[in-house]
This record gives C-alpha cells, sequence and structure tokens, in this order.
C-alpha cells in the first residue's frame, strides 16, 4: 500500500497541471475535440467581425437609398435597387399607373432582397456552433472522464492524484465548448435582429421610391399624350369643328 502510494504521489509531482500541460497530456480523442472547438470559434469570430462590417455597409446604402430616386451615377446597394427599378419601368407594357407601381416595387424588392441574403451568408454556422459546440465538448469531457476511471482500474488506485489530471482535462474541453458555443450564439441573435431592422428600413424606402417614380412617370406620360394629342376628342359627323 505504500509502494502505492509513493507511486501515485510521484506521478502527482511529475504532472503538469497548468492548462497548457493539462492539453498537452489530454488523451488524442480529446486533443482533436480541442482542435475542432477552437477552430470553429476562430471561424465564428471572423464571420462575426466580416458580419459587423458589410452589415454597416448595408445600413449606409439604405440611407442612400431613401435618398436617392435615380441610379445615375450611384453604386453599390442603392445603385442596383434603384436600377432595378428603372429597368422594369422601362419595360413598355400597356397597365395602369397601379399595375406599374407594383411591378417596379417587385422589381426593386427582388434585387433588395437578393442584396440581403449576399450578407446572410455565414449565419448558419454560427448558429450550427452555438448549438453543437457544448455537445462536442460535452462528448470530450465524458471521454476524459472515462479515461479517468479506467486509470483507477489500471493502479487500483482511488486517490486525487490518479483521478484528478483526467477530469480536469474533461472540464478544459467543457469550457472550450461553452467558449466556442457563447460568442457564436450572442453574435447571430445580434446580426440577426440588425438584417431584420435594415430589411423593414429598406423595404419602407422602396415604397416611397416606387410611388414617387411611378407618379413622375405618369406625369410625364399624361404630358407626352397632350403634346401629341392623343387626347383631343376627333370629330364626329354632323358635328361643328
Amino acid at each position: 500500500m505504500e509502494v502505492a502510494e509513493e507511486i501515485a504521489i510521484t506521478a502527482a509531482t511529475g504532472h503538469d497541471y497548468s492548462v497548457w500541460g493539462l492539453l498537452m497530456q489530454a488523451d488524442p480523442v480529446v486533443k482533436g475535440v480541442i482542435v475542432l472547438l477552437v477552430i470553429a470559434s476562430v471561424a465564428c469570430w471572423a464571420i462575426t467581425f466580416e458580419k459587423i462590417v458589410r452589415i454597416s455597409w448595408l445600413k449606409s446604402g439604405i440611407r442612400r437609398l431613401a435618398k436617392a430616386r435615380s441610379s445615375s451615377g450611384r453604386r453599390g446597394l442603392s445603385g442596383a435597387v434603384l436600377a432595378a427599378g428603372e429597368a422594369e419601368l422601362a419595360a413598355d407594357l400597356d397597365d395602369s399607373p397601379t399595375e406599374r407601381r407594383f411591378r417596379v416595387e417587385n422589381a426593386m424588392r427582388h434585387e433588395f432582397k437578393s442584396q440581403i441574403q449576399n450578407v446572410e451568408g455565414g449565419l448558419p454556422f454560427l448558429a450550427t456552433t452555438g448549438s453543437a459546440a457544448p455537445f462536442i465538448g460535452l462528448f470530450g469531457t465524458v471521454w476524459g472522464i472515462v479515461n479517468s476511471f479506467t486509470a483507477i482500474a489500471q493502479q487500483k488506485d482511488t486517490s486525487l492524484a490518479v483521478v484528478a489530471p483526467g477530469i480536469a482535462e474533461a472540464l478544459i474541453v467543457t469550457a472550450i465548448g461553452l467558449a466556442a458555443a457563447i460568442p457564436a450564439v450572442v453574435a447571430y441573435n445580434q446580426i440577426s435582429v440588425a438584417l431584420g431592422r435594415a430589411y423593414a428600413r429598406g423595404n419602407d424606402a422602396i415604397i416611397e421610391i416606387a410611388r414617387d417614380i411611378s407618379s413622375d412617370d405618369a406625369k410625364d406620360l399624361s404630358q407626352t399624350k397632350r403634346l401629341r394629342g392623343d387626347n383631343v376628342e376627333p370629330l364626329r359627323a354632323g358635328k361643328p369643328s
């Protein structure tokens, strides 16, 4: 018994209990889980910063869109949305002003939705990481605890010197899983809310633009007809000129 205790004490003394030391001495499966979680966390942070930049660009484009009424000299979101509306307006269709406005509005909405969908790329990965990372970490935790109990059976010793390293490794994996999941969930929620608000503001701007463009086009068309004499009532037989 004394020899076993001395061996356990010697093993405990030579064991590195720092976080880095525990990670380096972890089981290969646990190391694989840690590497997977770290890669997922780095990818989530990269997506988050990229979305922050693109949402800022999106909000700026929506502000310019709300103030513009022509795509001339405009690029980016506002230019693309206005160009889609102008292309639909230029279509030579014999429809009423209400139908024309509906077509223009739909064309701009479709283009604006495409711009929003371009910004949404990467959000499914944030959602997946936020929901799956804790369970991946839990898998590593369970694996580490199993290794700890296996060490107890092999050394026939229930002292903390035998159990502690494996349990510590397991808890570190749980912490890494939570560290990957929590920022991903927060980022996903914030980005989703920001995109929803941007979509609502963009739709409001599109409604106003479609109304103004259709109104101006109707006025121009009415003026053109008057200049051409399309509204002049033709002479009828027996009616003085």
